[in-house]
């Protein structure tokens, strides 16, 4: 069963929305539970030939939720499940709300002494629960009928929608295998969804390089070049009118779906705030991923996880965003370690994704430089991020300054544009820096003997003398 903090289940329970899903999804998947009783001992009943009513378990009519407004009857309409579908969703929620039905499953075969093979499934240690597998939903439907195994093989494939749309998550145990032998899984978002109601964030982990990211910022903190933020908003109005384009000018055939961009220029110029700026002005959530963890992990893992990300974006609609993407195109003649030996073939599987990905995608680069011709062709925008010039730096200065600051008439914004090559990250890690100084005097001035102490902070990182 599901465990949630004390807290948020007290605060849920005092709300009476939230007490009204839990008893709408309780009511509807008891239902479910009879439904599916019937379908399981009809099941057992045919396959050892046994007395029934019914010869065919498509037979008994699920129940009724066209009227129902319970979550699990919402995605049950709203994908408009069919029998063989509908009874795959409520397996892959049973071990979560009444596993010892599933019980059933253990038996031994007394002539091998061993549990059936063709039920499928596998134990969940160390609790002895069982977990039903696509052989199991198999053996249910009809058997060893193979018509019935293809179609159900079509059912648990990655282009379906219980995959894209995040509902399963289906891994087959060993490479090779039939996908009828991946446990019957729900995601934990839908886990939560179909049984208290509510919906739960996307959770990123260790194997899950990525994560969303966003800004308190507005474009009037952004400074860019003009050419850089005319190429910016190109990218804009793709994102505003790309559909329409598509669909009510008729060039879907026409165009690729989606849009891909890459980025390029040095750390600290502004590529993140940009696509965070993008996602911000259409209402979609960025997610970062992280290339350098990419290339550390397993090539197997990897391509998982990056099929996880795609089909993720696509089900939520996420601006794709892909961080420190140099790992992947590293000189091809300097061959290292593991890491170097992977980076192409990860490089390979991702473009792969990036050319049917139905959104927006960005790669960042520190440098393009060992990027060939034909890759960047792959790419609708390719946008570079220079480093910004004395004016650019001047409204930098002017655009991070605390609002609330005590600014010392002796800080000479002009001259640290002028002296100080920063870029706009630099330039506000200084600006911390020289604020905290004055909150740590007790609230006086900010003046201009912190800000010289933070960019000889700044240029020491990168190991370079200050100018004087």
């Amino acid at each position: 069963m599901i465990q949630i903090p004390v807290q948020e289940f007290a605060a849920a329970t005092t709300t009476s929305f939230m007490t009204n899903e839990i008893e709408l999804n309780a009511r509807d998947l008891e239902q479910e539970l009879q439904w599916f009783s019937q379908v399981l001992d009809t099941g057992f009943s045919l396959y050892f030939q046994q007395e029934v009513e019914t010869k065919n378990v498509f037979d008994l009519t699920s129940p009724d939720l066209s009227g129902s407004t319970s979550r699990y009857a919402q995605v049950v309409n709203r994908f408009q499940m069919s029998f063989a579908e509908r009874l795959c969703l409520l397996m892959a929620l049973i071990p979560h709300i009444r596993p010892q039905i599933l019980d059933v499953f253990l038996t031994k075969n007394t002539l091998y002494d061993r549990r059936y093979t063709e039920f499928g499934g596998e134990i969940a240690h160390p609790a002895g629960n069982f977990i039903p597998t696509g052989e199991t939903l198999a053996f249910l439907l009809g058997g060893q009928d193979l018509k019935i195994r293809f179609t159900l093989g079509a059912m648990l494939d990655r282009d379906h929608f219980f995959t894209k749309s995040n509902i399963l998550q289906l891994e087959v145990p060993v490479a090779g295998h039939s996908v009828l032998k991946a446990p019957l899984r729900l995601s934990e978002e839908y886990s939560h969804y179909l049984t208290f109601g509510a919906t739960l964030p996307t959770r990123f982990g260790s194997d899950f390089p990525a994560h969303t990211i966003d800004t308190q910022q507005g474009w009037d903190d952004l400074v860019l070049d003009a050419y850089t933020m005319k190429e910016v908003r190109t990218i804009q109005d793709w994102m505003q009118h790309g559909q329409t384009l598509s669909k009510d000018w008729g060039m879907a055939n026409k165009v690729r779906p989606g849009y891909r961009a890459l980025f390029h220029g040095a750390p600290g110029t502004g590529k993140t705030m940009t696509v965070c700026l993008l996602g911000k002005s259409v209402g979609q959530e960025v997610c970062r991923v992280d290339c350098s963890l990419l290339v550390s992990g397993y090539i197997g893992e990897t391509e998982k996880n990056l099929s996880r990300i795609f089909d993720l974006a696509n089900y939520k609609n996420w601006i794709l965003y892909f961080d420190e993407a140099d790992a992947l195109f590293g000189r091809r003649s300097e061959v290292k370690d593991a890491g170097d030996r992977t980076a192409p073939a990860i490089l390979s599987f991702l473009l792969h994704c990036l050319e049917s990905f139905k959104g927006v995608a960005i790669l960042a680069l520190d440098t393009k430089d060992h990027i060939d011709q034909t890759l960047l062709r792959r790419f609708e925008s390719v946008l570079y991020f220079s480093m910004p010039g004395p004016e650019e730096r001047l409204q930098l200065w002017k655009n991070g300054l605390p609002a609330e600051a005590n600014v010392d008439p002796g800080i000479d914004l002009p001259e640290l544009a002028r002296r100080y090559e920063l870029t706009g990250g630099t330039i506000m890690n200084v600006i911390r820096y020289a604020s905290l100084q004055a909150i740590g005097r007790k609230g006086k001035k900010m003046i201009m003997s912190d800000i010289i102490q933070g960019v000889r902070q700044e240029y020491r990182k990168e190991g370079q003398p200050i100018n004087k």
